[in-house]
């Protein structure tokens, strides 16, 4: 009897599982799976072979995720982004969080000055990643490394060009800031002169792709590092930035390495990416 007692119960059972309908089970949503890393390298934001960029994704990104963009140096007539992979790699290592973006931008010649040209297409690489926000899973927060020429254009696009105030830090090393500078106006450096030379001859426009002219109390939290002994970027390029920062309040921090050129190694090098990882911690 307890065997028929006990199959009664199981054919019942059965019969209320058979006959629930897909209506009856309840809808649980599916878990999220977390998104992994991903490289897509040349990126085109424009007609031009150097309008491209490469895009370094963070696993587990989200429509927050903060991004910092690279740009490299070169005197604004040459170089490329491969120039700037010792920092993407630190960068990314050290901060696997951040979305990292390694640009070119068009290179001056002749016949096509560095400014407005190249501060255009840094503008149209943060328009191109806003439009596809919803495809790469990142947010709009943005952060700036430059070197050199790069410094120059990080410096310049985020103190007077960045309208929706989304830039949260920049940072330049061994960045011209002011091409009015008399140093290189009064030159009798042919190398100096031939920089300056570059952007023409009209003050106006000096003045305007001048950082250090173009600065005001909402600036980005910024870092600058500059060298004593650089035989491009005059020592007075970074001081002056660094005594208008402090005059206008600017949250920023200034390194100048006395017995450094155009660019170092060993300590100084360590020494900057602790302090550069640091910064971009606490602002971006």
């Amino acid at each position: 009897m307890k065997s028929i007692a006990y199959l009664s119960i199981l054919f019942l059972s059965l019969g209320y599982f058979y006959g629930c309908t897909s209506d009856d089970v309840p809808n649980e949503p599916l878990p999220e799976v977390p998104l992994k890393a991903k490289e897509l390298l040349n990126i085109s934001y424009g007609a031009d072979s150097d309008q491209a960029y490469d895009l370094y994704l963070p696993a587990e990104r989200t429509e927050g995720t903060k991004i910092l963009i690279l740009v490299h140096g070169g005197g604004w007539t040459s170089g490329d982004k491969t120039d700037m992979t010792g920092f993407k790699d630190f960068l990314r290592a050290e901060l696997p969080d951040i979305a990292v973006v390694n640009m070119n931008y068009r290179l001056a010649d002749e016949n096509n000055l560095p400014y407005p040209m190249q501060t255009n297409d840094i503008t149209s690489v943060v328009n191109n990643l806003r439009e596809n926000r919803e495809e790469y899973q990142i947010g709009s927060d943005l952060g700036f490394v430059g070197i050199s020429a790069g410094g120059h254009l990080s410096l310049l696009w985020s103190y007077a060009l960045d309208t929706d105030k989304k830039v949260k830090m920049v940072c330049s090393v061994v960045g011209p800031t002011n091409l009015l500078d008399g140093v290189y106006q009064n030159s009798d450096n042919e190398i100096l002169q031939g920089l300056v030379q570059q952007f023409g001859s009209n003050n106006e426009i000096l003045e305007q792709a001048s950082p250090l002219l173009q600065v005001d109390a909402s600036a980005p939290p910024s870092i600058l590092f500059y060298g004593g002994l650089d035989p491009l970027v005059p020592i007075s390029q970074g001081i002056d930035l660094d005594g208008k920062l402090t005059e206008l309040e600017v949250e920023h921090q200034f390194t100048l390495y006395a017995n450094e050129g155009h660019g170092w190694i060993g300590e100084n090098l360590f020494d900057t990416s602790i302090k550069l990882k640091a910064f971009i911690e606490k602002h971006l």
